[in-house]
């Protein structure tokens, strides 16, 4: 589960972390980069492998518009009734 350490960041943010998360997936590699003024940095985002990034930014969006984005479910609900067959 996300654990919310994008949350504080803007929307603009959250959705280009999203994206390279998603591109680094769907082409297998482990780096992300990001760049900014001028300068470009290639490593992972705090030790995160990109579909942890991808969790937490989904995460952080839910929490900044859950009408756009959707609500987080924190609650689990489990039936323990018995059943015999």
């Amino acid at each position: 589960m996300a654990s919310g350490i994008f949350i504080g960041l803007n929307e603009d943010e959250l959705l280009a972390i999203r994206v390279k998360a998603l591109a680094s997936i769907t082409s297998g590699t482990v780096t992300m980069s990001y760049s900014d003024s001028g300068s470009s940095v290639s490593r992972q985002f705090a030790g995160m492998t990109p579909a942890q990034a991808l969790s937490e930014a989904m995460y952080a969006l839910s929490i900044l518009d859950p009408q756009t984005y959707g609500t987080v479910r924190t609650v689990l609900r489990g039936s323990f009734r018995r059943q015999d067959f």
